[in-house]
């Protein structure tokens, strides 16, 4: 259980993976990486800043549709459940469900259809690691209601 696996790829080519996690509390542990495509372009892995900037970064072209964003988001967040299986697989995201937010992507490093994806794989692995709380949930639920300042700030620390 220790290689990668190409869990899925968006219409513009970026590469979703899953690997083993390290936490030996959780034999279902994952992290999740992406890679774009084009020459030189390495493996990332999606940190919670890195996705809350990008849906500032939308807010400021098209503020209403990245509400909607964000409240689809949450209500991914309470369909999943946690796992008892590796690798882990979508549980609600469908092909197709990005395109009523396919303004968004005239902004911003990620498109929609990454957002949703890589989103509710963290998702997952906080239901199943952290069945008590999960960080993207609070960032997502604070996200236009607080100020920016303190949810980039509960981003960076990766604290609830």
């Amino acid at each position: 259980m220790t290689e990668k696996i190409l869990l899925y790829t968006t219409g513009e080519g970026t590469e979703i993976y899953i690997l083993p996690g390290k936490k030996t509390e959780s034999k279902y542990d994952f992290i999740v990486k992406y890679k774009t495509k084009g020459k030189g372009k390495r493996e990332r892995t999606p940190k919670h800043i890195h996705l809350i900037v990008e849906m500032y970064v939308k807010y400021a072209h098209a503020p209403e549709l990245t509400i909607k964003l964000r409240n689809q988001l949450l209500e991914v967040f309470d369909k999943l459940q946690p796992i008892n299986y590796y690798p882990p697989r979508l549980q609600v995201f469908k092909k197709g469900d990005e395109k009523v937010f396919a303004g968004l992507n005239k902004v911003g490093e990620f498109s929609v259809e990454f957002l949703l994806v890589v989103t509710e794989l963290i998702m997952i692995q906080e239901k199943t690691n952290y069945p008590k709380g999960s960080l993207t949930k609070k960032l997502y639920t604070d996200f236009g209601e607080r100020d920016r300042f303190s949810v980039v700030n509960t981003a960076t620390r990766g604290k609830a």
